[in-house]
């Protein structure tokens, strides 16, 4: 192999990128082994794990997607707010099916957050939970009244009535590849949520090329309890699970000893899950008495993955570590190392790129390649990327540049071999557990506040989440100091629970360059400095 000079990898186009649709690829399995074993519910109930094949599978996908078609037009938004139930999944096909854009909510979400959201995409529709964790009922009764377009609200405990609706002569309308599939919802430097628009190529060949490089094999299993909600779950985990013709675990919500006991009992060959989850799962009591010989990879991302960690669980489960790297708007992946790579770059590094994906790192003020080992942003161009952001076509065109590059907004350096290695990030994004957060939306939050006059938020390191989000606030002066657990009360009724601050800093100054703006690394050293060790 040549050793590159600078750090652009053109893409490999020795695998295709193929003419799929997200319904077409389930069809497909379904064609291929319609009695091979599909989805099963990852519930902690043994006795409720309900298990499709892929011709079940299909039949009630497209049961649902005839409903759909009595409610909604092909190109309409259907929005899904609920944790990882086997319906949501069925749901994701049969959106698919219909001709529908399907919109990802977090079931964390609240109800301002909640109803942005709805009223963003144009959402006509949305499928719930009644609740989980949250009155979710209750929230979308209160925001119902602003929000004018959505029609249709459907609560999957009635899911079995749905189907029922139905109309048996019903046509599904011919979907194309380059049709938007989803509407994934990510931040940006504002603060307010964007909705990077999917298309069905991208998100079927990024989760083919995903599941060829870590070798997933027909009829294995694979436990996933990564949210839904993201493009990890379904995208990569049930995209690939499907042209794979293997088994695919949705866990209901990430508990460790039911991803435990799971991968015993289903005989998993391999599982994902954020830096965080893993800790959890190592960490867990019922880790040393549960039968894990079944597991060959275990796959990683979403925040920064300690070196020790990737050593921790190759010692102690036999599977080889996959780091993944990659950016919802890029339908995810950018690169994946190979679980045959060696023990150091399976540590080390992010793999390099799949198929049809085109890296470069470059400098950040002139825009031109960087040479190999030097840090620079990010850049990605392929089959992969976004359509773009939904009805923003400044935050578009401020992130995929005139050449078709996707600017990322991570700093990056890139070796010889092509491997790549993060280095930070230029944005302030925060990743707390493998969900993206963004200081804005916390500090408008908390400055609505009566006593706060003025508020900066950062990441600051923690051991189990990686990150976890740090308030700066200055009081109005003349007036008594909030109390944290008065702000705590205040953000998590306003704000996801994963977005309050775990920690209070109080001060009279923010540290400011000449034009007035808040240094925010000065404030994330001045954390990290008065922390014990």
């Amino acid at each position: 192999m040549t050793t590159m000079m600078t750090s652009c990898w053109p893409a490999d186009v020795s695998e295709p990128v193929l003419e799929t649709t997200v319904g077409g690829i389930l069809r497909a399995a379904a064609a291929a082994q319609p009695d091979s074993p599909a989805m099963v519910a990852g519930v902690p109930d043994p006795a409720a794990r309900r298990r499709w094949t892929y011709a079940q599978l299909l039949a009630e996908a497209e049961q649902a997607a005839r409903a759909l078609t009595a409610r909604f037009a092909p190109g309409e938004r259907l929005a899904v707010w609920a944790p990882n139930l086997p319906e949501w999944v069925i749901l994701e096909y049969a959106a698919a099916l219909a001709g529908l854009v399907l919109v990802t909510v977090n079931p964390a979400l609240r109800r301002a957050e909640l109803a942005y959201v709805l009223n963003q995409s144009g959402a006509a529709g949305i499928f719930l939970v009644p609740e989980f964790r949250s009155p979710m009922a209750q929230f979308l009764d209160e925001v119902r009244p602003d929000v004018p377009a959505l029609r249709e609200v459907v609560y999957f405990t009635d899911w079995a009535d749905f189907l029922a609706t139905a109309p048996a002569q019903a046509v599904l309308p011919e979907v194309r590849p380059d049709d938007l599939a989803q509407i994934q919802y990510t931040s940006g430097t504002t603060g307010f949520p964007k909705g990077a628009e999917l298309h069905h190529r991208g998100l079927t060949n990024n989760a083919r090329f995903w599941v060829e490089r870590i070798g997933l094999r027909p009829g294995e299993v694979l436990v996933n309890p990564m949210p839904l909600f993201h493009t990890a779950g379904c995208g990569m985990g049930v995209l690939g699970a499907a042209q794979s013709l293997a088994v695919h675990v949705p866990v209901l919500a990430f508990d460790p000893a039911l991803m435990l006991e799971l991968l015993e009992t289903e005989r998993a060959a391999m599982f994902a899950g954020v830096p965080t989850m893993m800790i959890a799962i190592l960490g867990h009591p019922d880790f040393e008495r549960r039968d894990l010989s079944s597991i060959r990879v275990a796959a990683s991302g979403g925040s920064p993955v300690p070196v020790e960690l990737v050593r921790q669980v190759e010692e102690r489960t036999g599977a080889r570590f996959s780091i993944v790297f990659g950016t919802t708007e890029c339908s995810p992946l950018l690169t994946v190392v190979r679980p045959d790579a060696s023990a150091e770059d399976r540590a080390e590094t992010l793999g390099t790129p799949l198929p049809q994906t085109e890296i470069q790192i470059t400098d950040v003020a002139t825009g031109a390649p960087v040479p190999v080992g030097e840090v620079g942003e990010l850049c990605a161009r392929g089959y992969m990327v976004m359509r773009g952001y939904h009805d923003a076509p400044e935050a578009t065109a401020a992130a995929i540049d005139a050449e078709g590059w996707y600017h990322t907004g991570d700093l990056a350096s890139m070796d010889g071999r092509g491997c790549l290695r993060i280095e930070g990030r230029i944005k302030d994004m925060i990743i707390r557990g493998g969900e993206n957060i963004y200081p804005r939306e916390i500090e408008e939050t908390l400055f609505t506040h009566p006593a706060v006059a003025e508020v900066a938020v950062v990441g600051v390191p923690d051991e189990t989440w990686g990150e976890v989000v740090a308030a700066f606030v200055r009081p109005v002066p003349g007036q008594p100091a909030p109390a944290p657990e008065e702000l705590r009360a205040w953000c998590r009724e306003r704000l996801a629970p994963y977005k309050t601050p775990a920690h209070w800093v109080f001060t009279d100054a923010f540290p400011q360059t000449p034009s007035g703006k808040i240094q925010k690394f000065k404030l994330r050293e001045s954390f990290t400095g008065h922390q014990p060790g």
